[in-house]
């Protein structure tokens, strides 16, 4: 028996693995001891044994209630995931699994790695009028990459989707690649009808650094990037100071943070309602979208979200906050399940790498609708 997370996302400690029917085991706090959930290992040498695995620290993580009603994220070739059935106790999360071949790997989410992050960019440059810039090196020296589709003109808008500030919402990038994707297709009519009315720029991972390391929501100096907008430090959150400040050079008519939510099982969208100069317009504008979106796709729903912010109570280190408050546009944050999305269940894969990119793509149609 052998367990392993040396690998890029990988994420846990073995505190006890004598045998198959107890195999023990702890994940791993993000640099600075704030912040724990995810995990990424892989399981070999056990092929046809009944395993019982368990993580005896899961209720001490940053969001126990996102393994409630989980099922942990399962495969046998990093292609395709399926989900195996847990329960916890409130302290260990437990799940039993009898390996049908040498190698098994268990994620709290289908991982997105920084080969496939380089992969992705490479493949979007192959398409027409698509440039790369990198915005700063990262503490751990990744490239903090931009990509910009079209060209910019007086009477094109200005969109800025970033994605994955919270290393461990995975499914955050997964839905970057199906939206940057369709968008690098010269076939797509609606990706050029896009590109004839704005600009895009789409930073597909912000905080490559805590992918790499495995952790929830840190970078590798231990900041949460998204309560860091208001006051950025070009070397504590460097991520977010160079974005912000391309940002302000380039202006902005949109903005869509996208992101995981570890507890509610929906896909849902958050604004900037608690920001000072909240306006009905606004408020308007952000009901459009989100009733567009679910007509869209029927993965996404706009019942269950978060409590609307009263006036007010604005956090402007979050990104749509700030956003909103700075640039007076449609600033969003989107949500997507750890688990699966409830209103459309698929319990064999939950929400899964291929529903996050349909509703990458899917995104797509609803900004060309906005920005009609």
């Amino acid at each position: 028996m052998h367990i392993n997370a040396h690998f890029d996302g990988g994420n846990i400690v073995t505190k006890a693995a004598e045998k198959p029917s107890d195999i023990r085991l702890e994940i791993r706090m993000d640099e600075g001891g704030e912040h724990g959930q995810w995990f990424y290992f892989q399981l070999c040498g056990l092929r046809g044994q009944p395993c019982t695995i368990t993580i005896e620290n899961a209720g001490d993580m940053s969001y126990p209630k996102g393994f409630e009603d989980y099922g942990v994220a399962t495969s046998t070739d990093l292609e395709h995931w399926f989900r195996t059935s847990t329960t916890f106790d409130g302290r260990s999360l437990r799940w039993e699994y009898t390996p049908t071949t040498d190698s098994t790997w268990f994620a709290y989410f289908a991982p997105y790695g920084y080969e496939r992050h380089q992969r992705l960019i490479g493949h979007a440059l192959a398409a027409p009028g698509v440039r790369a810039e990198v915005l700063c090196p990262t503490p751990d020296g990744h490239a903090l990459t931009l990509l910009t589709f079209g060209e910019p003109a007086t009477d094109r808008k200005v969109c800025w989707i970033i994605a994955r500030q919270h290393p461990g919402e995975s499914m955050a990038e997964w839905w970057a690649e199906g939206f940057i994707n369709r968008l690098a297709d010269p076939e797509d009519a609606v990706a050029r009808a896009l590109l004839e009315r704005a600009v895009v720029h789409v930073v597909p991972n912000m905080n490559p650094d805590g992918a790499v390391r495995g952790h929830l929501r840190c970078n590798a100096r231990g900041v949460n990037l998204n309560r860091a907008w208001k006051d950025p430090d070009d070397t504590d959150s460097p991520e977010v100071y160079f974005t912000r400040q391309r940002m302000h050079e380039t202006g902005m008519d949109f903005f869509l943070d996208v992101h995981g939510d570890e507890a509610l099982p929906y896909n849902f969208v958050a604004g900037g309602e608690g920001v000072p100069s909240w306006t009905e317009a606004m408020n308007q504008e952000l009901q459009a979208f989100k009733n567009r979106l679910a007509a869209i796709s029927p993965d996404f729903q706009t019942e269950h979200g978060y409590p609307v912010s009263p006036p007010g109570s604005s956090d402007l280190r979050k990104a749509t906050d700030y956003m909103s408050e700075t640039f007076g546009c449609l600033a969003m944050t989107l949500e997507m399940p750890f688990k699966d999305a409830a209103n459309q269940p698929m319990p064999n894969i939950g929400w899964s790498p291929g529903r996050c990119q349909r509703l990458g793509a899917a995104c797509l149609d609803a900004i060309w609708q906005t920005l009609a």
